[in-house]
């Protein structure tokens, strides 16, 4: 019987205390992952993922989620989904229920949502639409809430944001993505990862998070992986993917982590802000990385209590 693990980036505290429970009461890793996602995701107090979410450049809250189950590599994800608070669950409900797709966009997961029942909410509450004008105006703090203020590649991001909500204006009327790895008594691996994406994006953007091989992997034989922040910078690299490989050849999860930033780091980019990567073995080791200092990560081991365990940078 294997030692149950669950990793979760930060901000996942709302849901991993929880979710390690119930891995220690015998849960699969698949319930525990979309457990603590969906606590996150009601977490009113974070505007990076679910209700609350802060919204594109048009005004609407689009959300992006993904699972993938580490024994048969199978994939259940959505993107640019509107209009329902959930979305780990309607991509654990692709996964097991159209399993012939991996991944629905724009009004597919919509659809697919009201087809399987779920129910419809409004999610700019007052609060992210206050902030969704306010975050516009010039300001010395980084547009994803971290330590990145001073990097050009972030004002421009802000100025490039601010032309588009111009552009896009809608009609009247802590950031970064959520990852979750866990590891259960039967030796199953699965990730999980939900989002609202870069706040004030265009519509329609996608990034990494929904993405297999980019915002998340997971075999069960080496290990799984998944980033938040810069997500475009892991899909150029196939960031999760590549730390996954590296686990194979028998590297440490930090390592791995590292090889990822490494990676992204030569990749030119204007819009260059931070990327965080963790990583979660079968034997239960784990790491991460962030490009730069400060970042932490949320782990449970067993019957444990929940600790913050600092990444490695570059």
């Amino acid at each position: 019987m294997t030692r149950p693990v669950i990793v979760g980036s930060e901000r996942s505290e709302a849901g991993l205390t929880v979710a390690a429970a119930m891995l220690c009461a015998g849960a699969s890793a698949l319930d525990a992952v979309e457990e603590a996602l969906r606590r996150c995701e009601d977490n009113l107090e974070d505007h990076y993922v679910g209700t609350g979410g802060l919204p594109n450049a048009r005004g609407e809250v689009e959300l992006d989620a993904s699972l993938m189950v580490g024994s048969t590599r199978a994939v259940g994800a959505v993107a640019a989904l509107q209009g329902y608070p959930h979305p780990i669950s309607v991509a654990r409900r692709v996964l097991e229920a159209l399993p012939q797709h991996c991944l629905l966009v724009g009004e597919g997961p919509a659809l697919f949502a009201k087809e399987q029942g779920f129910e419809p909410a409004e999610l700019l509450t007052d609060e992210a639409r206050r902030l969704f004008y306010e975050a516009l105006a010039p300001s010395g703090e980084a547009v994803e809430g971290e330590d990145t203020a001073a990097l050009e590649g972030d004002a421009l991001y802000r100025a490039r944001a601010m032309d588009l909500v111009a552009r896009l204006r809608p009609h009247d009327g802590p950031w970064g993505t959520i990852n979750v790895l866990a590891l259960d008594e039967s030796g199953e691996l699965v990730s999980g990862v939900s989002t609202s994406g870069y706040p004030w994006k265009y519509p329609g953007r996608v990034g990494d998070s929904p993405v297999p091989g980019a915002g998340f992997y997971c075999d069960a034989r080496f290990g799984a992986a998944a980033c938040t922040g810069r997500g475009e910078l892991a899909l150029r690299t196939g960031g999760a993917r590549l730390v996954v490989d590296r686990l194979a050849r028998g590297e440490s999860p930090e390592a791995a982590c590292r090889a990822l930033l490494a990676e992204a780091a030569g990749v030119p980019d204007a819009f260059r802000a931070e990327l965080r990567v963790l990583s979660l073995t079968p034997d239960g080791c784990h790491g991460g990385a962030a490009s730069q200092p400060g970042s932490t990560y949320n782990v449970v081991e067993g019957a444990g209590t929940l600790s913050r365990v600092a990444r490695a940078t570059p």
